[in-house]
């Protein structure tokens, strides 16, 4: 894919490296001098402009773009390079970095952002995940605040050991994507058997969490 980053400071750079390692093609738009380093990230392109600027984002090519990443440290910036994105040029996918918590209603679908992703937050998912073995922890907002990326660790007691992926009675706006366990990534098959101590990562709207806790806790 070809993906665009806006901000290549400390973030942007990291974000740039590892889709460089994903062999996709990256461009980084930065405005300040200071962060306008090519030759850390020989591989990228680079441009130097802002981008928040119509005219530097035409020269930029981003209708060319499968994916816009708004990666800068304001989030002002981050939601006029994203509205841009999606009404100028249409760019398909949308992930926009949010630096305030406070600002985080603000990034949706109305400020063309397909997806937020929220450093503060994630940081505390992770430590309530870390902490409320059992608990039900939501890790990222999808798809402009229809779904959520959610996770779940089954506690020692739980009743779902030795049951199958297939008995879990998830509601209609839930899916089981992805099982982690002892280092492994496993793509739930209906015959799977679930152990504790596995991560559950389910994508859902925010109306059935509820509804997948009680699952989890053989509640239902």
């Amino acid at each position: 894919m070809r993906i665009a980053i806006a901000g290549a400071g400390a973030v942007g750079q990291s974000i740039a490296r590892e889709l460089l390692e994903g062999e996709h093609e990256v461009l980084l738009v930065e405005r300040s001098v200071d962060n306008y380093q090519p030759k850390t990230i020989p591989g990228a392109e680079w441009m130097l402009a802002d981008a928040c600027e119509l005219a530097s984002l035409e020269e930029a090519g981003l209708e060319s773009c499968d994916v816009v990443i708004a990666a800068t440290g304001d989030d002002k910036v981050n939601l006029v390079v994203s509205l841009l994105s999606k009404t100028e040029f249409a760019v398909r996918r949308v992930v926009a970095r949010v630096n305030d918590p406070l600002n985080e209603w603000l990034f949706t679908e109305a400020w063309g952002v397909d997806v937020a992703v929220s450093t503060p937050r994630m940081l505390a998912a992770m430590v309530e995940e870390a902490v409320n073995v059992g608990d039900l922890v939501r890790l990222m907002t999808l798809r402009q605040g229809q779904a959520n990326l959610v996770e779940v660790t089954l506690p020692p007691s739980t009743p779902l050991a030795g049951r199958r992926v297939r008995d879990l009675k998830l509601p209609a706006d839930a899916a089981l994507v992805s099982i982690l366990r002892g280092g492994r990534v496993i793509v739930p098959q209906a015959d799977d058997p679930l152990e504790a101590g596995d991560e559950m990562l389910f994508v859902a709207t925010s109306n059935v969490e509820d509804e997948i806790s009680a699952i989890v806790h053989g509640q239902t």
